[in-house]
């Protein structure tokens, strides 16, 4: 996994993925003390960055094993990715989603014309279903982080914070990154290591699943004890990625971590503020920035809002801890 990748990602990506702003409120900067710039990949094909590593997974395999289709296990964001790049692609998709993932994210993998088989994430085993299929169809599973490709792809949105932080004159920033299992933090650590040295990047996740920010702690790599439980159910993973955990190691800052509370005010404050819709999951590292305020040094903090695919209760709540 190194830079060369994640630049060939970006040149299958030119023309078929959102180059996605950075924003900036001075309502949120007086929240957090400093100046917030928001990279809003809830604008990106799909409502969340995982287009990138889905474009970028399946426009590099070999196209005869890419026309027999492409597998994929989600909880609806790299999901819907995977099935909006197997459209374009015009390749079959098959998409294992827990039964209890949110209604809409369902509905639009189908939508997007993938095959959705659901599952029982408490008593039937994904891993099992997802084996059973690829091999009586021959298809390729494309992991939801934990592969090179994939990682290259969301790394192509590090590559746009470092030329865009140059462009505004940030030479010194933390970069807050949702983070899962780390393939998006992971990918930008790597684009900034070689674009924009100055800029550090740093996870941020929900109290009780924040495995990653545990295994920075200690050095190697921890469990959540649970796997469901949060609101931000999009960022919930069982550990760290063995390709993504040595990078992040590496390269990255201490990790942060904002409650389910946190994440929905900031869920309201990036609608107040920028008029952009995020879900609570995709929203962490600005709360991590609102909320974390002495935990972040310096002038400016870069936060990505990862995903905006949000049910409406559920956004009606985040607006309702404002009023």
């Amino acid at each position: 996994m190194n830079i060369e990748m994640i630049r060939a990602a970006a040149a299958r990506l030119e023309g078929h993925a959102r180059r996605t702003p950075l924003l900036n409120s001075p309502f949120l900067d007086e929240i957090a003390g400093r100046r917030v710039w928001v990279k809003p990949e809830c604008l990106q094909h799909t409502g969340s960055f995982k287009f990138r590593g889905g474009w970028s997974a399946l426009s590099a395999l070999d196209p005869d094993t890419r026309a027999k289709g492409v597998i994929a296990f989600s909880s609806g964001n790299h999901a819907q990715g995977v099935a909006l790049a197997a459209q374009r692609h015009g390749v079959p998709a098959v998409i294992i989603m827990p039964s209890d993932a949110p209604r809409l994210k369902i509905d639009n993998t189908r939508a997007l014309g993938a095959e959705v088989v659901l599952y029982d994430r408490a008593n039937e085993n994904r891993d099992a279903i997802g084996a059973k299929l690829a091999a009586e169809r021959g298809l390729s599973l494309i992991k939801p982080f934990d592969d090179a490709q994939v990682i290259a792809g969301q790394g192509t949105t590090g590559l746009e914070i470092a030329k865009q932080a140059a462009e505004l004159g940030i030479t010194s920033a933390d970069v807050i990154v949702c983070c899962g299992g780390g393939g998006l933090t992971s990918g930008i650590a790597l684009a900034l290591e070689a674009d924009a040295p100055s800029l550090r990047a740093r996870p941020a996740e929900p109290a009780g699943f924040d495995d990653v920010a545990r295994s920075l702690a200690q050095g190697s790599i921890a469990r959540n004890p649970a796997l469901s439980g949060s609101l931000c159910d999009a960022i919930v993973t069982p550990q760290p990625g063995n390709i993504t955990f040595p990078i992040m190691q590496r390269l990255c800052g201490p990790g942060l971590v904002a409650t389910d509370d946190e994440a929905l005010q900031a869920v309201a404050h990036a609608f107040n503020r920028l008029k952009l819709v995020a879900e609570p999951g995709g929203a962490i590292a600005l709360a991590a920035a609102l909320f974390r305020r002495d935990q972040i040094e310096g002038d400016d903090v870069i936060v990505t809002i990862s995903g905006g695919n949000v049910d409406a209760d559920m956004f009606a709540r985040a607006l309702a801890t404002l009023t």
